[in-house]
């Protein structure tokens, strides 16, 4: 398939400039794999003359065989005074042995005077000295003008004479960059459009989010006629981030009905951002558009009520296009509609006509005025719902006492937690030390439980946070305890409530052994 628009990744490269970014070699590897089997068209992976690690990468990606991108290494021109045959950092682009590089030069009439300090023919004759040896190598060439905008908008003349030396030397494409992303959409149109109708190469975009527009700038320049977007999954990058593929991409495919990624790969789009976020070790932000856990996520009673007759009363998309779900939100906002839809998701046979449906709404916004919060804590919703559903079943387990305590000093303390669970008849009482009070209550929790409910011996914890709820009533406040557990096949969430610390990671950590306990 031929693309309309060009999909160039630089999450091995300008990604790693962002803020808690780190690649491994290995990291870099596998996103690499992992972006050739999306679909992407060119993976940056690094420069080659910055650091051994960029080094080993394209040494160990010689090895490697990629089906559907071209992979690129990254550098700028030849410095001033120095043939380019005779360039350290142009050489080690030829010895990346890559099909494609990517260099950057300069636009600006600035940059060339005050930070490379010569002569705007000599920084003419840079760009076109290294694009000229390196297409004589047989490379692919993209030639990146950086500040392109901020360039023309000083001297436009200046700015094109760059972007025609590239051009001329025989780069196949000319990518206007905004490197500082303070450029607006309405300027990126009109000086894409200018690019376009002075250069006779192929003309790419490259934007930068400092303004929140690293997106929109991006379709403008496509909308004027740019045919290849350069960006990074989930918008990684230096400040506050590049231009962000999980959501470019999208927009070309799916608004602007141009052919990019293969139709197919679209689906598993939201599986690749969090991909990224998993090797990069960063939360995965549920605000992103199309992609976050929150993109198509209902609260509000009449909303959800609208989409449950009519998704696209509420949502611009099938959330499965880009492999998303709809998610139902609990809380006090809720209406029937929301409690019917989420109980469904969880697998509970409810519908409007359900008689305990009034009762399952009025005791979850209880809760929710006590503190309570079920939005990332669907096991404590579920057992909550089935509670009044079966008209209060029996609790698999009780736990009918508890103590918590601390001895030591300054220099070294040990939590001590002792427990009483009841289980029928039988009860077992279990003593377990911890590095802290919830970690020896989980630990004598659990210890008691495994004897009765072996399976219990796969559950543990992934994450544990605490939130204030009514700070202004000092230590007396309510704390809210959210905990998330696994079983190595799904996860769960659950939440607890009090004023005491202790009582309501207890209730948290009940909940998610009595959920893990259900068959379904």
């Amino acid at each position: 398939m031929k693309p309309d628009v060009e999909i160039y990744d630089t999450t091995l490269r300008d990604g790693t400039q962002g803020e808690g970014i780190n690649f491994s070699v290995a990291d870099k590897l596998r996103i690499a794999e992992r972006l050739d089997a999306f679909g992407v068209h060119y993976i940056e992976g690094g420069w080659p003359g910055s650091n051994p690690k960029d080094i080993e990468f394209f040494d160990q990606a010689k090895r490697r065989k990629f089906k559907h991108a071209r992979l690129a290494a990254f550098g700028s021109t030849r410095r001033k005074g120095v043939p380019v045959e005779q360039d350290e950092q142009v050489r080690l682009l030829v010895e990346a042995a890559t099909p494609v590089v990517t260099i950057y030069g300069k636009t600006s009439m600035l940059h060339v005077k005050e930070v490379l300090r010569c002569s705007p023919e000599e920084n003419l004759a840079m760009i076109a000295d290294t694009v000229r040896f390196l297409k004589d190598q047989g490379r692919f060439v993209i030639y990146d003008c950086e500040h392109a905008f901020d360039g023309y908008k000083l001297d436009k003349d200046y700015a094109i004479a760059t972007w025609q030396a590239a051009e001329k030397a025989g780069a196949d494409l000319v990518v206007l960059c905004d490197t500082n992303g303070g450029c607006l959409p309405s300027e990126v149109a009109e000086i894409t459009r200018v690019a376009v109708g002075r250069l006779n190469c192929r003309v790419g975009i490259h934007t930068h989010d400092d303004i929140g527009v690293g997106v929109a700038n991006a379709l403008a320049a496509i909308e004027a006629g740019a045919v290849h977007v350069q960006g990074t999954i989930n918008g990684y990058g230096e400040r506050t981030g590049n231009c962000n593929l999980t959501s470019v991409i999208p927009c070309i495919a799916l608004k602007m009905k141009k052919k990019c990624v293969p139709a197919e790969s679209l689906r598993k789009l939201k599986q690749l951002s969090q991909f990224v976020d998993e090797i990069a070790n960063m939360r995965h932000n549920p605000r992103q558009p199309w992609v976050g856990s929150a993109a198509f996520a209902h609260k509000g009673g009449t909303h959800v009520n609208a989409v449950q007759k009519l998704a696209a009363s509420y949502e611009h998309i099938d959330p499965a296009l880009v492999g998303n779900t709809r998610n139902v939100l609990i809380s006090d906002l809720a209406g029937r509609s929301n409690i019917v839809m989420k109980a469904q998701e969880l697998g509970f046979k409810l519908t409007n006509d359900t008689p305990e449906l009034k009762q399952i709404l009025t005791a979850i916004k209880q809760r929710e005025h006590q503190g309570y919060e079920y939005e990332a804590a669907e096991a404590s919703l579920a057992l909550l719902i089935r509670g009044v559903l079966e008209h209060n079943p029996e609790l698999l387990f009780t736990v009918d006492t508890y103590h918590v305590s601390m001895r030591g000093g300054r220099a070294e303390s040990i939590c001590e937690a002792t427990v009483r669970v009841r289980v029928g008849e039988k009860i077992a009482h279990t003593v377990a030390e911890g590095d802290g009070p919830v970690n020896a209550l989980d630990g004598a929790l659990r210890r008691a439980l495994v004897s009765f409910f072996p399976k219990l011996q796969n559950v543990t914890l992934t994450d544990y946070k605490v939130r204030i709820i009514n700070g202004t009533t000092g230590t007396a406040a309510k704390t809210r305890v959210l905990i998330t557990s696994t079983d190595g096949k799904r996860e769960w969430g659950t939440v607890g409530v009090s004023e005491n610390i202790i009582e309501a990671s207890l209730q948290a950590l009940a909940d998610s052994m009595e959920y893990a306990l259900l068959s379904k």
